[in-house]
């Protein structure tokens, strides 16, 4: 195969974003460029490696071989640059996605601990879906992943081979509301006291479902205001405009004006915060980071 760089590097954006308008838009490049590239990966290759589908393109089995393959190419010549330059490249670095609410309450502590137990490892982090966090994990963008899972916690994607997960906590999902007028004083809410309910919640998508509303709360919802950044939804519960579900995790980081409330006359929602990584060994720094996210989770 005559396969260049510039193609690996596409390779792997492609199945970071999830279509060939991200990647060039990740890439500085045009669609066109992208797409050219895709093609003459796929001629050199002999076999189809990507599959165009409605909500997006996903790797073939064969795809999903070239790129593990174009992780250690590209990681390679990241080295060689290193030795050309003169340059020491920084092995203990650790790149951590998360999911969104997860930096607020969960990232800080675990990297105070992390300061003081291995002040070696720089962790760089970056907040994304779950979706395109494990996109970021098969590609290699990144090392480790923070995700959530509900019931009945099925395996994160179908791809082969399996993410290795590791649960490190398990949180109730409860609903934010306002901390004076109609639940003042109140521990509890009954489900059906939230049917009419205005509700913040996070837009949703063909990979990410409504967040922000209690799942199975009967009729349709009432949203009033739609935000994806987790300040700003409860600023704006504080305000009075609204409530919606978090994870009871939020808890020591609720700005003032913001009560939880746990939700009676439905079963329980609880969510598993998980710690995913690509299979095979660890390395010590991978080791510790995860370390310190289960000790403060």
């Amino acid at each position: 195969m005559d396969i260049s760089s510039t193609g690996l590097r596409v390779l792997r954006q492609i199945a970071e974003s999830g279509s060939f308008t991200a990647a060039a838009n990740q890439l500085g490049y045009t669609q066109s460029a992208v797409s050219r590239q895709a093609a003459s990966l796929e001629r050199s290759a002999g076999t189809a490696l990507f599959e165009r589908r409605p909500d997006g393109v996903r790797l073939t089995p064969a795809g999903l071989t070239l790129l593990r393959h174009a992780r250690t190419i590209l990681d390679c010549l990241t080295a060689a640059e290193h030795d050309l330059n003169g340059t020491v490249p920084r092995a203990e670095l650790v790149r951590l996605g998360l999911f969104l609410s997860a930096g607020a309450a969960l990232l800080p502590p675990a990297l105070t601990r992390l300061a003081a137990t291995d002040p070696q490892i720089t962790v760089t982090t970056t907040e994304g879906t779950t979706p395109s966090l494990i996109r970021a994990l098969r590609a290699g963008s990144i090392d480790l992943a923070v995700l959530t899972s509900r019931p009945p916690h099925r395996p994160l994607d179908s791809e082969s081979p399996r993410l290795h997960t590791e649960t490190v906590a398990e949180t109730e999902l409860v609903v934010a509301v306002p901390s004076t007028g109609e639940f003042v004083g109140r521990t509890a809410v009954h489900v059906d006291d939230l049917v009419d309910a205005r509700w913040i919640a996070t837009p949703a998508s063909n990979a990410e479902p409504l967040l922000g509303v209690w799942p199975g709360l009967p009729g349709r919802p009432r949203i009033v205001h739609s935000a994806r950044d987790w300040l700003t939804k409860l600023q704006l519960v504080a305000g009075g405009f609204g409530v919606t579900t978090v994870p009871s995790g939020l808890a020591p980081v609720l700005p003032p004006g913001v009560s939880l409330l746990r939700v009676e006359g439905a079963p329980p929602e609880t969510r598993r915060v998980l710690v995913a990584r690509l299979p095979g060994r660890p390395s010590p720094a991978i080791t510790a980071v995860i370390r310190a996210i289960a000790a403060t989770a």
